[in-house]
């Protein structure tokens, strides 16, 4: 195995967002995973005025494995919303940044189906030309399955099914290979891993809480950090640079095993970006 040194063993945040939309009355299911679009676009410009670069799953394999080294985290857009297409990718083209949205094959240019039992509002979802486009702009198309499914709940060839079905699918609509994989609702067991990779997949990502660490990590199990509605942009900033632990030890956030005395607060000087942003980024409604 190729030597890794401290400097590219730094772990990486991969963030992890569904819709770009102003988020439904209070009470409306799922309203959590909403983000407006302002807020998507003031947390990826935080993030490069401090001098990271986002990067979509395919462009940070490189880092994940440890071969590359530098300020980087990752950038995923769950279920391959209309709204991705119309509000975060306008964002992610000014910035330089790309990101990888994962599609559930079989609703491509329809609505978000497997949440309508939950009472939460019908959302379109992009159709092949979006995707297209979205292709040609430098982002990545992943596969969500072919129908957004608990791959936990299903038997072994239903699992394989949506698995195999969901690359095949995209792959054959868009005419490009589709080598990243995520596990709806973060739903998977070590078996489920196992047939991602054999059907050609590369990277698989997750929901586990966490920094990817390279050269560690299984590839096919890749943790994510969720950014919700609830998301403030100081937390998010600490957990994809220093990690979250020693943040909300600094603001008094209970965290088990964690003592605030031995936690000093987070400072940051004052003539760097992050200091001059601190009036900003102090607003818990960012």
């Amino acid at each position: 195995m190729e030597h890794l040194t401290q400097a590219n063993t730094r772990p990486i945040a991969i963030l992890a967002y569904h819709q770009i939309a102003p988020a439904p009355r209070r009470g409306t299911p799922v309203r959590s995973l909403f983000l407006p679009g302002w807020r998507f676009a003031l947390q990826l410009r935080a993030l490069k005025l401090l001098g990271w670069r986002g990067l979509s799953i395919r462009d940070l394999e490189p880092y994940l494995a440890g071969r590359q080294s530098g300020k980087v985290f990752g950038i995923t857009l769950d279920d391959g919303y209309l709204n991705t297409y119309e509000r975060a990718l306008p964002t992610l083209l000014e910035l330089g940044f790309t990101a990888t949205t994962f599609v559930v094959s079989a609703q491509i240019g329809g609505t978000n189906a497997w949440d309508h039992d939950q009472g939460a509002v019908p959302a379109p979802l992009m159709g092949v030309d979006h995707l297209r486009g979205w292709i040609a702009a430098g982002m990545e198309v992943g596969a969500h399955t072919r129908h957004h499914v608990h791959l936990c709940r299903c038997d072994a060839a239903t699992a394989r099914s949506e698995i195999e079905g969901s690359k095949r699918e995209l792959e054959d609509s868009l005419g490009v290979p589709v080598r990243s994989f995520c596990y709806p609702y973060g739903e998977h067991r070590a078996e489920h891993a196992e047939m991602a990779r054999r059907a050609g997949y590369v990277n698989a990502t997750t929901t586990v809480s966490s920094r990817a660490h390279p050269g560690r990590d299984d590839p096919m199990r890749l943790p994510r950090i969720s950014i919700e509605l609830h998301t403030n942009l100081p937390v998010l900033v600490a957990r994809v640079t220093t990690g979250i632990r020693r943040w909300e030890a600094s603001r008094g956030t209970r965290v088990a095993g964690a003592n605030p005395a031995q936690h000093p607060p987070l400072r940051f000087p004052e003539d760097s970006a992050w200091g001059q942003m601190a009036d900003t980024v102090g607003d818990s409604r960012l």
